[in-house]
């Protein structure tokens, strides 16, 4: 343990992969397709973010999720809404994301309020599922406690039977939108010198400005 924690502080790695100088726009979405862009060719699951929440104890709540869709400059993903992140957002719909792609040694920081998506969207998304996956929706009480894995396993072979052929949505499961409030670029740059590039709503329009690293 020693060893490993003495390799922990002595990991003084260089980031060099690029910088943040000259164009970056005056709103984002250019800046986050284009980066997004780089992530899909060099990054293994370059969807996948930190969702941040509230909690209804007041502690700060996260857990990975994927992007589904980027939907009129809205970030959608989609859940279970009886989870202990629906139950959360309910309560205070306003969230943090963070996409981390280290290969570039970028992050994407985005805070905003969230809603549900229209039925129509979630109906569409859900269709596209896998059958495994629509099936897992209906059985599984996202975050609940479960006695054992067996009543799980028991609930989806009941569903499967309940539903031989297409699975509806379940009404409690769907998409949710994130209109963004704040993005900030980070790009990893030498000496921990980073760029952090900053995009935050006014109103009705985007003001742009820096953050020293």
């Amino acid at each position: 343990m020693e060893d490993f924690i003495e390799q922990m502080r002595n990991d003084h790695r260089e980031f060099d992969k690029g910088n943040l100088e000259g164009y970056f726009g005056n709103e984002p979405f250019d800046l986050f397709t284009k980066w997004y862009s780089d992530a899909f060719i060099s990054q293994p699951e370059p969807n996948a973010f930190v969702l941040s929440t509230a909690g209804l104890n007041n502690f700060p709540s996260s857990r990975i999720l994927y992007l589904k869709e980027l939907l009129n400059k809205k970030f959608v993903f989609y859940t279970n809404y009886r989870s202990q992140k629906g139950k959360e957002l309910a309560s205070n719909p306003k969230a943090g994301m963070l996409f981390f792609w280290p290969g570039l040694q970028r992050q994407v920081r985005i805070e905003g309020m969230v809603e549900k998506v229209s039925e129509t969207v979630s109906d569409d998304y859900f269709k596209s599922r896998p059958r495994g996956s629509q099936i897992g929706a209906w059985a599984s009480s996202q975050s609940e406690f479960m006695n054992d894995r067996s009543d799980l396993e028991k609930k989806v072979e009941q569903y499967a039977k309940k539903f031989p052929g297409e699975v509806p949505r379940p009404p409690h499961w769907g998409g949710y939108e994130l209109t963004p409030v704040l993005i900030e670029f980070w790009q990893g740059r030498p000496s921990r010198l980073h760029d952090r590039i900053i995009f935050e709503w006014y109103g009705n329009e985007w003001k742009v400005y820096r953050k020293n690293p």
